[in-house]
C-alpha cells in the first residue's frame, strides 16, 4: 500500500510572519535611521533609536524565513549608496555591511523561493533594472544584468506563496504600468503591460491573504490587487489620504499595513486578509517619506 503524500498548498511555502518593521527615511530636513516595530495586531511601535547610515528611498525585504534586510538607498553625503542592515527575527537591525552592487535609489525589494530576497531596479544617476539576489543568509549577490524597462521608484511583493512581483515606476519618459514577475528561482521575466492600473511611481506594496499581494498609493490613494497568479486586478477607489514615498510590509501572516509618506506623515493604512484597505490611523513615531519596511518573526 503506498503512503498518502498530502497535495502541495501555497500556505506550505508562504513566508508568514507576524510582525513588521518600518525603517529609514527622510523627516522633512534630513534622512533618519529610525525604526517602528508593528506588532502581530498591526500597532505601529513608538521610535527606536536608529543604527546604520541615515538615508531616505531605500529598501526592504525579508529573507531566511524570519529575519530582514534594508538596503540601498540616499544620504545627503556621498549620495546614492549600496549598504545593507539586516534585521533580526526579534526586530533588532544590525549595523552597516559594505554594499553589494550598484550604489542606487528608489529601487524594489521582495521576498522570493520563501526564504530568499531580490533587489530590483532603481536610480544610480539613470534608471536601471538591474537586480542583485538575497541568500536565506541574507548575503546580497553581485549585479544581475537587468530584464525589464529601467525604472525608478518602483514597488515589490510577494505572491503565490514563493514569488514576486515588481511594479509600476517612473521610466525616463514618467510613471509607468508596468510589471515583472519573479520566479521561486529569483528570475526576472520580461515586461507585462498592467493596462489596468493608473501608471504612477513612489508607490508601495505588500502580501496579504497568504498568497496574493496589494500596490497602493504613489501620489494618490488608488490601489491594485494582486492575484495568486501574478495578475494586477484594476485600480480600487483608494482609502485614506493621497500620498507618496510611503512603505507597505505583511504582519499578522495574512494582513499588511501601508505607512508613512510624503509631507512628513506617520500615518498608516492597514489591510485586511481579503485586500481591503482600512482608513487612516492616527500615526506614531517621526513622520516621514522615503522610508522602507519588511516583515519578520
Amino acid at each position: 500500500m503506498f503512503p498518502i503524500i498530502p497535495a502541495s498548498s501555497a500556505s506550505s511555502k508562504v513566508l508568514q510572519n507576524s510582525e513588521g518593521i518600518f525603517g529609514y527615511g527622510n523627516a522633512g530636513v534630513t534622512a533618519v535611521a529610525t525604526t517602528n516595530l508593528v506588532s502581530n495586531a498591526g500597532v505601529v511601535a513608538t521610535d527606536v533609536t536608529g543604527v546604520g547610515t541615515t538615508r531616505n528611498m531605500l529598501a526592504a525585504c525579508g529573507y531566511g524565513e524570519d529575519k530582514g534586510i534594508f538596503g540601498y538607498g540616499y544620504l545627503a553625503a556621498p549620495g546614492r549608496v549600496s549598504m545593507t542592515n539586516l534585521v533580526s527575527n526579534t526586530g533588532v537591525v544590525a549595523t552597516d555591511v559594505t554594499g553589494v552592487g550598484m550604489d542606487r535609489e528608489g529601487l524594489g525589494a521582495c521576498v522570493y523561493g520563501g526564504d530568499k530576497g531580490i533587489f530590483g531596479f532603481g536610480e544610480p544617476g539613470a534608471v536601471t533594472d538591474v537586480t542583485n539576489l538575497v541568500s536565506n543568509a541574507g548575503v546580497v549577490s553581485t549585479d544581475v544584468t537587468g530584464v525589464g524597462t529601467a525604472r525608478r521608484s518602483i514597488a515589490a511583493c510577494e505572491y503565490d506563496g514563493d514569488k514576486g512581483i515588481f511594479g509600476f515606476g517612473q521610466d525616463a519618459a514618467g510613471g509607468v504600468s508596468i510589471t515583472n514577475l519573479v520566479s521561486n528561482a529569483g528570475v526576472v521575466a520580461s515586461d507585462q503591460a498592467a493596462t489596468t492600473g493608473t501608471a504612477r511611481s513612489n508607490l508601495a506594496a505588500c502580501s496579504y491573504g497568504g498568497d496574493k499581494g496589494i500596490f497602493g498609493f504613489g501620489g494618490s490613494d488608488t490601489t491594485n490587487l494582486v492575484s495568486n497568479a501574478g495578475v494586477v486586478a484594476s485600480d480600487v477607489t483608494g482609502v485614506g489620504t493621497a500620498r507618496w514615498g510611503l512603505a507597505a510590509t505583511e504582519y499578522d501572516e495574512d494582513k499588511g499595513i501601508f505607512g508613512f509618506g510624503y509631507g512628513t506623515l506617520s500615518m498608516t493604512n492597514l489591510v485586511s486578509n481579503t485586500g481591503v484597505v482600512a482608513s487612516d490611523v492616527t500615526g506614531v513615531g517621526t513622520g516621514r517619506f522615503g522610508v522602507a519596511a519588511c516583515s519578520f518573526n
